[in-house]
């Protein structure tokens, strides 16, 4: 009788740790997909940095690899192109920016051929512009620079002054370049283990 009671308490024990980790499981993968939809609900904060550098911040998504392969399949395949096994990447940032110039260029370095040719060059620390003008036909090259600073940091849960947990990993990225304007931004994590929220 006690070798089938003590049986029995084990095997209850073991459901019940069993029941525990997939409670617990059960618990994170609903915070996950919660701050998911979060994310997805959120729109890119755009703004202007203090020094007038245009910036912007996101929530981040928290895929699972198969998610991510689904949902991804154009990124999966240029991560496998870069030689990278795609599960040991730990998140993958998309940013678009738009750079955009507008001035007067000086016309310089005239010569007379069969139509009038007429050359210009206009540059700041950011853009680059050459040209030639000759009748009716225009050439222009223009070439910018930016540099994109991305900072990934953790949004702590607050409850009247104290801090505690994370409620979010939000990206900021600043550009460097004053003609240039972030127009979209998206950060998407693949965790090895679930950070708590």
């Amino acid at each position: 009788m006690k070798k089938f009671l003590l049986i029995y308490a084990m095997g209850a024990t073991l459901l019940l740790i069993a029941c525990v980790a997939i409670l617990r499981h059960s618990h994170s993968e609903v915070l996950r997909l919660r701050n998911n939809n979060e994310a997805l609900a959120s729109e890119t904060k755009l703004y202007k940095t203090r020094y007038d550098d245009s910036a912007a911040s996101v929530v981040a998504m928290q895929l699972q690899l198969k998610e991510y392969k689904e949902q991804h399949a154009r990124d999966a395949k240029q991560i496998r192109a870069l030689g990278l096994q795609l599960r040991r990447v730990e998140s993958v940032t998309r940013l678009a920016t738009e750079s955009r110039v507008e001035f007067v260029a000086p016309k310089t370095d005239t010569t007379t051929l069969c139509d009038t040719l007429s050359q210009f060059r206009w540059s700041d620390d950011w853009v680059a512009v050459e040209g030639k003008i000759q009748g009716e036909r225009v050439e222009c090259s223009v070439r910018s620079v930016d540099t994109l600073c991305q900072i990934i940091h953790r949004v702590p849960r607050r409850f009247l002054f104290i801090r505690y947990g994370i409620k979010a990993i939000r990206q900021e990225i600043i550009s460097s370049n004053p003609h240039s304007h972030i127009v979209y931004a998206e950060y998407i994590e693949l965790p090895k283990r679930q950070r708590r929220r």
